[in-house]
């Protein structure tokens, strides 16, 4: 079968289309035909500096779609043959990949292979953000980082349905701050990088009227965190979900949450999985549900064959990507 590696950590170069032996699912696990696969930032951080990486070589890949084609010992609830969604630890870029049954999810009615690729790791997160982390009150107010991509696409369809009185979002350009301005945003700052972070502080107080944000959401960590730490109103929230900047990582403590009453909370999809995979279906049940009601949708911006996993990366890596990008792989 194909898989794309990466034998040394560097750009988009390095990925690497080869042939190798088709993975045997072990206990507990299902092997799956790979038709989509999605494309996160956090495959570029796996490719340039070894996120989440074992040990080389090393095929990236978080999220597939596809039709079950193995099963485990002791796995119940999938078929072979079933069409299914599935988060993985890695290995998505390939013809086949093997994950843990407990994150494997059957689709849900009238949501073809194409668009379920968009869903495992993207719309549990953001529904996590919204609900069980951020639990986001009708009438609060948002501010969501990276409100182009695809998180932040589903960000903003979710706070809208969950009656929130004002959305706003921080992206790097105008085309960006178009494109979210038509998936739930009522205001879009755009801020060209993170070093000037302080700028969307004013605007943020600005847009609320001194008051502040009682929801943030920061997938970008350093400068950016604190930023948005500095936006919120009292008694504010700030969720925290990645650290896309790869600078130190956050601290907070007494002398910045005491004044206001603020509180801060992490969410990883990935660590969620391995320590609460029960939480993490009841998640993404609700998630995947909110697909099927039309309540959320997520837009495939742009499509790749699974040799050009260079490009796809590229095009994200660049910054000028909305939505979501998918590699087609059968």
């Amino acid at each position: 079968m194909r898989a794309v590696q990466v034998q040394e950590y560097g750009g988009p170069e390095v990925l690497r289309t080869v042939e190798t032996e088709v993975p045997e699912p072990g206990p507990g696990q299902v092997s799956v035909d790979v038709a989509y696969t999605g494309v996160n930032f956090a495959d570029l951080k796996a490719r340039g500096e070894g996120y989440r990486v074992p040990s080389l070589p090393f095929v990236p890949g978080l999220e597939v779609s596809g039709r079950v084609r193995a099963l485990g010992e002791g796995v119940s609830g999938v078929e072979v043959g079933q069409e299914v969604a599935a988060l993985t630890a890695g290995g998505a870029y390939a013809d086949v990949v093997v994950t843990d049954a407990t994150t494997v999810f059957p689709l849900p009615s009238g949501v073809d292979l194409r668009t379920a690729a968009t869903l495992p790791t993207v719309l549990p997160t953001a529904y996590a953000l919204v609900h069980a982390v951020g639990r986001l009150q009708p009438g609060e107010t948002v501010l969501v980082q990276g409100a182009a991509g695809g998180i932040g696409t589903a960000v903003g369809q979710l706070a809208k349905a969950a009656g929130a009185s004002g959305v706003f979002g921080v992206v790097s350009g105008a085309a960006k701050a178009k494109y979210a301005l038509d998936h739930g945003y009522d205001d879009v700052f755009v801020v060209p990088s993170t070093t000037d972070s302080v700028e969307f502080v004013d605007e943020v107080r600005a847009a609320t009227g001194g008051r502040g944000v009682d929801l943030a959401l920061d997938p970008v960590g350093g400068e950016t965190f604190r930023a948005s730490l500095a936006s919120l109103a009292v008694f504010g929230r700030l969720a925290s979900f990645g650290n896309a900047s790869s600078a130190e990582p956050w601290r907070v403590g007494q002398p910045e949450l005491y004044p206001t009453g603020l509180s801060v909370s992490g969410f990883s999809i990935l660590t969620l999985a391995q320590t609460a995979p029960d939480a993490l279906r009841a998640l993404t049940e609700k998630a995947f549900a909110a697909v099927a009601e039309g309540v959320v949708s997520l837009p495939v911006t742009a499509e790749f064959p699974l040799e050009e996993a260079s490009e796809a990366h590229r095009l994200m890596g660049g910054r000028t990507s909305t939505g979501k990008l998918l590699l087609r792989v059968a």
